[in-house]
């Protein structure tokens, strides 16, 4: 049981740190700071979109509109974090 919850735990922390890859990849393409059209850019920006857009973009049909601010990627850690969470929690039983 102890390996399924490390596994859980290793799997969530690689989905996390992989988003804010792509948080930061798309802040420094809307700062003008990387060029979006550069091979490695493009594949890794295609890459972690197919990853994380799915998922933010149900986010962004249940919040209001914020004007220019997307707060979805924040929600969307608070919510892996919580479930993360609450699996490890369910498999580990009472302590």
């Amino acid at each position: 049981m102890t390996a399924l919850i490390i596994l859980i735990d290793q799997i969530v922390n690689l989905y996390i740190w992989t988003m804010v890859a792509y948080i930061i990849i798309t802040w420094l393409i809307a700062f003008k700071i990387v060029n979006p059209w550069q091979p490695f850019v493009r594949m890794a920006l295609t890459f972690l979109g197919r990853i994380h857009e799915p998922l933010m973009s149900l986010v962004r049909r249940v919040l209001p509109d914020l004007g220019g601010i997307d707060v979805s990627p924040i929600i969307l850690l608070l919510a892996v974090q919580f479930l993360r969470n609450l699996v490890i929690g369910l498999l580990a039983g009472p302590t």
